[in-house]
């Protein structure tokens, strides 16, 4: 799916979901058209508002950090430095979650929730690992 086709699936739910509210809402048929309108204007104006090719680039910055302390953790043969950077990997991976969800974007926010998830796995498979080969 190309980011033009998400970023116009996002506004096209956002917008069924404020329809649906003001549609289902026990008000004139006048006034919920209006507030309707207004809705739509209101995320046609947030959406003008994203600077795409700065969210792209600052998520990609986060990924490229995460990947460095991945390869920097396998490098790591003391456990000390490994936990350290598993804590770096995860507070990194926390905050790329917390870019997407400050940039209102469902679709980014899922797929770095998902990077987090794994991040936090696979730190711990490789602490782990490094805790039994140390006994």
């Amino acid at each position: 799916m190309s980011k033009k086709k998400g970023y116009g699936k996002l506004l096209a739910g956002v917008a069924i979901g404020a329809g649906l509210g003001v549609l289902f809402a026990p008000k004139k048929g006048s006034d919920t058209r209006r507030e309707l309108k207004e809705k739509i204007d209101e995320m046609l104006e947030k959406a003008k508002n994203i600077d795409k090719q700065e969210v792209k680039n600052n998520i990609e910055n986060k990924i490229s950090e995460i990947k460095k302390e991945l390869e920097d953790l396998d490098k790591e043969k003391v456990l000390k430095i490994a936990k350290q950077k598993a804590k770096d990997i995860e507070k990194k991976a926390e905050e790329l979650v917390e870019y997407a969800i400050e940039k209102g974007t469902p679709i980014l926010e899922n797929a770095a929730s998902s990077i987090r998830e794994k991040a936090i796995v696979v730190t711990k498979e490789i602490l782990n690992k490094l805790e039994k080969s140390e006994n």
